[in-house]
């Protein structure tokens, strides 16, 4: 048994039903994975979870390539978990990546996460869909640069202006391939994953409310430090990004991943 039973100093979220563990009041912690438990709430805690991995941990933030794999398709391990799992029990939840889940929670499991490296804990232990959704957006929006790059990101704004809906699928499906391999496999992946939501009728989140999600996380601006005017004029151009994207055939994002996209899906 690998339960270590102690008495919280600081209060922190239980990772099971995300409500604090008050001062002085005991908890469980796993000596593996270091997830902090109510006592009450360690039966409800049946996903296994995984070693802490020997190697190091992957840095507090870096560019996308920094936490790929070394063998294509090149998606992080954290991007592939959280997609699975919300793939998993959320695609019937109203307001998916809209709907915000609890800010400690999601903060604490994306710490948890990049501290463990490539081997993760599961995310089966978490309760509310939305903290899975807020961990993969926080990761997505702490990267040094945007998945889109700050070098390409004019490009991909001048594509997705182009009025002819097919000379702008040609002009983005051209930017798309001089993304660094490792953005690229994660946008395919990614835009894979948006379209089965918008799929979803249950979520509610058609292409449109999906681009307003993700156009600041995924397209972001062109430099580090953008003027408070540039944040307004580019915000509806991010946006306009997404939503081009996501009307381009699946069979193009599908040609990056390889012949099967499950092979992505962690075991």
């Amino acid at each position: 048994d690998s339960a270590l039973f102690l008495q919280v100093i600081r209060p922190e979220p239980c990772g099971v039903c995300g409500s604090r563990i008050r001062f002085g009041k005991a908890a469980v912690k796993c000596r593996q994975c270091q997830l902090l438990l109510h006592p009450k709430c360690r039966e409800q805690c049946h996903s296994p979870c995984m070693p802490r991995p020997r190697h190091h941990a992957w840095p507090r933030e870096g560019v996308l390539a920094d936490f790929a794999p070394t063998t294509p398709p090149l998606v992080p391990a954290l991007v592939v978990q959280c997609v699975t799992e919300v793939e998993t029990r959320g695609l019937t939840e109203t307001g998916l990546y809209r709907v915000p889940g609890a800010e400690q929670l999601v903060r604490e499991w994306k710490w948890r996460l990049l501290r463990a490296g490539g081997a993760l804990p599961a995310l089966g232990s978490v309760a509310d869909i939305h903290v899975v959704c807020g961990v993969l957006k926080d990761f997505l929006r702490g990267l040094k640069e945007p998945l889109v790059t700050f070098s390409l990101h004019p490009a991909f704004l001048r594509a997705a202006d182009i009025p002819d809906d097919a000379a702008c699928s040609t002009a983005l499906r051209h930017v798309v391939s001089k993304l660094p391999p490792a953005n690229r496999d994660t946008l395919a992946f990614l835009m894979l994953h948006l379209l089965r939501v918008s799929h979803s009728s249950d979520c509610k989140m058609d292409v449109f409310n999906l681009s307003r999600v993700f156009g600041p996380t995924l397209v972001g601006h062109s430099s580090a430090n953008p003027t408070p005017l540039v944040i307004m004029e580019d915000t509806p151009r991010q946006c306009k990004v997404v939503a081009r994207l996501l009307s381009l055939p699946p069979d193009f994002w599908r040609g990056f991943l390889g012949t099967e996209q499950e092979n992505l899906v962690p075991m």
